[in-house]
């Protein structure tokens, strides 16, 4: 079926704030452009959507002037939700959405509401065992509700849900970890552990990790260490203090690489993390982050702690040598590992993307009356050239 551009449909993200959300939501618009629609994401103005998106092609993106809920920033709030929604519908009018997909997060709510006004089909994907403020809030506006979790559809009023697993990247796959390490100046026969607080790093982690380094220093380990901004000097400073060989970096893009030269990982226990954890089948000791809302992190580690897929440590719980105790664990005992790997291989949703994708794809063709069997969804596909080169990013704030 040969088609121009206008005539594919327009399926718009919200996916802004995080990594956890953020890059999910690269996952679904992949699948939704390889079946031939448009995509656009819409992301917020914070250093982590622009830095992530800055070598994304063939999608459009689009920046809100959204602001978080933090720190009773209640007016500063309300105004960035005005203007986002202002934003969202000025996006709308020039590119008429079939379906607005919201991945969690302050950029949810304003498209949504927009998308709606538009009648376009709607839909949120929750991560998360507790679901966000967002998501409780959009889950009686759309049309479904994908979820992480199993736990989590009791906890969401939505009008349908659907357990599809959280997407994680094509490219997070088990890999060769010699060349993982390689691609980082890592030795490739070294035990590696990796260190990461998420997309904006976690000082609370770091400092679990510095004061555990003195009982850990004589081990013929290595580490990849991603720090964030604020704490990437001194991390760097104490590995070579305790002459370690380390490899810190304040952020990473490549964390499919970061994952893959890794032998164990100390990470935050944001769902996507550990969807990626669990693609990758890589150990770890997760510790959730403690002023996470309602402690959903707590409640996500626990799920894989008690399946066998990790280890959960607190951070009001830990001790340099409680630390240094569940790292040494996870690195030397290979029957430990194992038995975690294949745990983590239960919470891998390969087709989670592609799930996604299927059902927003199915109801757009359903509902402007296009067969919808699969042979014919294809046909979106066929004839039509690959979008090119990524266009600008649009930043739109209030007209």
């Amino acid at each position: 079926m040969n088609s121009t551009d206008s005539e594919k449909p327009f399926i718009a993200i919200a996916c802004g704030g995080t990594g956890g959300h953020l890059f999910p939501g690269l996952a679904v618009a992949e699948q939704l452009k390889q079946r031939g629609c448009r995509v656009g994401l819409l992301i917020s103005p914070k250093d982590v959507d622009q830095q992530a998106v800055k070598n994304i092609s063939g999608l459009e993106i689009f920046t809100l002037p959204a602001v978080g809920l933090q720190n009773r920033n209640y007016f500063s709030f309300l105004v960035s939700f005005i203007k986002s929604l202002a934003a969202a519908r000025k996006i709308f009018r020039q590119y008429p959405p079939a379906a607005v997909l919201a991945m969690g997060g302050f950029t949810s709510a304003p498209p949504i509401i927009a998308g709606q006004l538009f009648r376009a089909k709607t839909y949120l994907h929750e991560s998360n065992t507790i679901p966000g403020r967002a998501n409780r809030f959009l889950a009686r506006l759309v049309d479904v509700a994908f979820v992480g979790f199993p736990e989590t559809a009791a906890r969401l009023k939505a009008r349908k849900t659907e357990v599809t697993g959280t997407p994680v990247r094509p490219q997070f796959q088990v890999r060769d970890a010699a060349e993982c390490r390689a691609a980082f100046g890592l030795l490739p026969n070294r035990p590696t552990i990796l260190v990461v607080g998420g997309s904006q790093g976690a000082s609370g982690l770091n400092e679990m990790i510095l004061a555990a380094l003195p009982l850990l220093a004589a081990k013929n380990w290595q580490w990849l260490h991603l720090t964030g901004m604020n704490d990437f000097e001194n991390v760097r400073t104490a590995y070579a203090a305790h002459k370690i060989h380390a490899v810190v970096k304040p952020f990473l893009a490549e964390m499919d690489l970061a994952l893959g030269s890794a032998t164990a990982a100390v990470s935050r226990a944001g769902a996507s993390s550990q969807a990626e954890l669990a693609a990758l089948r890589l150990p770890s000791l997760l510790v959730p982050f403690p002023a996470a809302a309602d402690n959903h992190q707590f409640f996500n580690a626990r799920i894989f702690a008690l399946s066998g897929a990790a280890q959960m440590l607190e951070q009001r719980d830990s001790s340099p040598e409680k630390t240094a105790a569940y790292l040494t664990s996870l690195v030397e005992d290979e029957t430990l590992r194992a038995k975690m790997a294949t745990a983590l291989a239960q919470w891998h949703a390969p087709n989670s993307a592609a799930q996604i994708a299927e059902n927003i794809l199915h109801a757009v063709l359903k509902k402007t009356g296009t067969p919808t069997s699969e042979e014919d969804t294809t046909l979106l596909t066929r004839g039509q050239p690959r979008p090119t080169s990524g266009e600008a990013n649009r930043n739109l704030s209030a007209a």
